[in-house]
């Protein structure tokens, strides 16, 4: 079966499901999770506590030779936390401050740039679940499996409004869904690696079904792409 490890892409809107989804899918695979997005929400933690003008390319480039981003197992949790300079930064990097601000860093080049290489580095060796806005497209486009998820825009509000609740953030519905708007707008619209769904990525509306159902479509999808792996490679030792 380690022959067979593949990288399973999910894109998609904010607050739709798809780190839910890909963790779940990383654990009954035994794969490892990764959060694009995390990654992005870190490098924009640097910028706002160090006052980086996203408009100076020069000091964007200055500010992205001093970012180290890893990921560690959390024994408590046991999912794997963000590390910015070796500092654990999940929980803030959580917060509307930085999710007000994340998508205009996300949009510039050099970020994206460094990011991209970092995460085809972490996934070198397959055995992977990468959520993000690009990775199907701009990623990963040979990944074997590829989903983009989206949601009714006022489901995906209660979903994260609910999730900020859980963290202990406070805000309010109509804050959140501004929020999401906002950063629909210019994940989509964006000029280098917008959100877009890959032409073979599976499409998935998660508005109103169970996490249970989208985690069961997803896996379904997955288990009939590594048979027809293994069948092919069967057919090409023979």
């Amino acid at each position: 079966m380690s022959s067979n490890k593949i990288i399973i892409a999910i894109d998609g809107h904010s607050g739709c499901g798809k780190s839910t989804t890909a963790k779940a899918i990383a654990r009954k695979l035994g794969y490892t999770y990764i959060d694009t997005g995390a990654m992005y929400r870190a490098v924009t933690l640097f910028f706002l506590n160090n006052e980086v003008d996203t408009n100076d390319h020069t000091a964007v480039s200055n500010a992205l030779s001093q970012i180290k981003i890893d990921f560690r197992r959390n024994p408590e949790s046991q999912q794997l936390d963000t590390y910015l300079n070796g500092e654990n930064v999940e929980q803030i990097i959580r917060s509307p401050k930085v999710a007000s601000s994340v998508s205009t860093v996300a949009a510039i080049s050099d970020v994206r740039k460094t990011l991209v290489q970092l995460q085809k580095e972490i996934a070198k060796n397959k055995g992977v679940v990468m959520d993000g806005r690009d990775i199907g497209t701009v990623v990963f486009p040979e990944a074997e499996c590829k989903f983009f998820m989206t949601a009714n825009i006022d489901v995906r509000a209660e979903r994260r409004l609910k999730e900020l609740n859980e963290k202990g953030i406070t805000s309010t519905l109509q804050e959140v869904k501004d929020n999401l708007e906002q950063r629909d707008d210019v994940d989509s619209n964006r000029v280098d690696s917008p959100l877009v769904k890959a032409d073979d990525a599976i499409l998935i509306d998660t508005s109103y079904i169970t996490v249970d159902e989208q985690i069961r479509i997803s896996l379904d999808h997955i288990h009939h792409q590594l048979e027809i792996i293994s069948q092919k490679q069967e057919n090409s030792s023979l």
